[in-house]
């Protein structure tokens, strides 16, 4: 099998390393706009060959679109237009309405799988990637009904392949359930980050006195601008409701300790309790 495999960093990278640890067969082209990262996706052999967009995608069985939202967005049209009547084109972006509708109507919608693994780390880049991120990790596939039963079937079996459960619903529908439990983390880890930064201007103090407790809450607060603006900003309203939620809630804990209620802060915090029982 030729993979495709457009941005080389965290996720494509890592999906590529998967399958070729899987099938050994698989030779991987790379796309990627910086050429830093061509050169090092080759050092590491996550691709096998750098080329440019057009001449990689008409040698493709499957194109793997791991790049952020945005330029998936711009792509994803482009993508359909070039590809081989039987390739397959998926991708791994962390939103997904929009993208779907801006193929809803492309001749080759067939051919696309708008799917998100849930999976990732605070790190991006070729040297961030590693063959294991994706193993037992949702996948979501979204309109799977809008997808040919070919190009559907190849990443099912992929994803198996990856060990990686399956899961499906509506474009939009994972859009909301996203906001809450993804992109509203990232923005409150990047908020508290901020938060800290501008109180204590003494970086020392910072990493002298920060736990454990600290550091894995503002662990995201590490993640790529690059990669979270656009996520953002295409899920633009359920992110903004799901902050509205979340300040509410601040605003509750703040009004207890402002007026040192402490049963009720304490009420509020065993409520929250329940999320342990949801997560298992």
């Amino acid at each position: 099998m030729k993979l495709c495999v457009i941005g080389l960093g965290l996720l494509g990278g890592s999906f590529a390393l998967a399958v070729k640890a899987i099938h050994k067969n698989t030779f991987v082209l790379g796309v990627d706009a910086n050429p830093a990262h061509g050169q090092r996706a080759l050092e590491r052999g996550i691709a096998d060959e750098v080329l440019p967009l057009p001449e990689a995608l008409k040698q493709s069985d499957l194109v793997v679109l791991a790049t952020p939202v945005d330029v998936i967005y711009t792509l994803l049209p482009e993508v359909l237009d070039l590809i081989p009547d039987q390739a397959t084109v998926v991708d791994l972006g962390s939103t997904k309405d929009l993208l779907c509708q801006v193929v809803a109507q492309h001749p080759k919608r067939g051919q696309f799988v708008a799917a998100h693994p849930i999976a990732g780390t605070e790190y991006s880049g070729p040297d961030a990637a590693f063959a294991s991120l994706l193993e037992h990790k949702t996948m979501i596939i979204c309109e799977r009904e809008k997808s040919g039963p070919a190009s559907l079937a190849l990443v099912e079996e992929l994803c198996r392949d990856l060990q990686m459960p399956l899961r499906y619903m509506g474009a939009k529908e994972h859009d909301l359930h996203l906001a809450y439990v993804s992109h509203l983390s990232h923005i409150s880890s990047f908020a508290l980050g901020l938060t800290v930064l501008d109180k204590e201007q003494d970086e020392k103090n910072i990493f002298d006195m920060a736990g454990s407790g600290f550091s894995s809450t503002v662990r995201l607060a590490k993640s790529s601008p690059a990669m979270w603006g656009p996520i953002f900003a295409q899920n633009k309203k359920n992110v903004s409701e799901a902050l509205e939620s979340y300040i509410r809630q601040l605003q509750e804990f703040k009004a207890t300790i402002d007026k040192d209620q402490q049963q009720e802060a304490k009420e509020l915090m065993a409520k929250a309790n329940e999320i342990r029982r949801i997560l298992g």
